[in-house]
């Protein structure tokens, strides 16, 4: 095993453990349906659409995202606007609560209590890990690896 394996193994062993300490008890993991959730993450990912492109971008037929979009707006999620470079077209994009609603969903640790114990490292070790990590998922994506919408995204999403 070489040295990079060994450290590899290590941080994920401690990856999970703070994944377990940390990880939000609170609710479901998500209170979308994942229809919803796609459909809010989708259009966070590629910006406002028409209804037929976001049928075609998620290869659903376009009466099925019409039925999601209507129930999304129906909730205060979506809205529907008119395309400022072709007044003919409708666009849908979130409103503010759609995009708080995917924040909330997005967030799997606790904040709460990763703030109480990052209150407790000595000056410089809170800024110090996060740098860590920003540099280990940089490199990680800058290698070809998943970036972090996960496999089978079309999008980079930048932290």
């Amino acid at each position: 095993m070489t040295g990079e394996q060994a450290e590899a193994e290590r941080f994920a062993e401690l990856f999970r453990g703070v994944y377990l300490t940390f990880h939000r008890r609170d609710r479901p993991r998500s209170e979308l349906p994942g229809a919803s959730r796609a459909m809010l993450e989708h259009l966070a990912l590629a910006g406002p659409l028409t209804i037929g492109e976001a049928a075609a971008h998620m290869r659903r037929a376009q009466s099925v995202i019409s039925e999601i979009v209507t129930h999304l707006e129906r909730d205060g999620l979506l809205e529907r606007e008119n395309d400022p470079g072709d007044r003919r077209r409708t666009l849908i994009w979130l409103t503010p609560g759609g995009q708080e609603a995917l924040r909330r969903d997005r967030q799997v640790l606790d904040v709460d209590l990763l703030a109480r114990a990052l209150a407790r490292l000595s000056p410089g070790q809170a800024d110090g890990l996060n740098a860590a990590m920003r540099a280990l998922t940089d490199c990680a994506q800058s290698d070809g690896g998943r970036t972090y919408g996960g496999e089978g995204h079309d999008h980079d999403v930048k932290l």
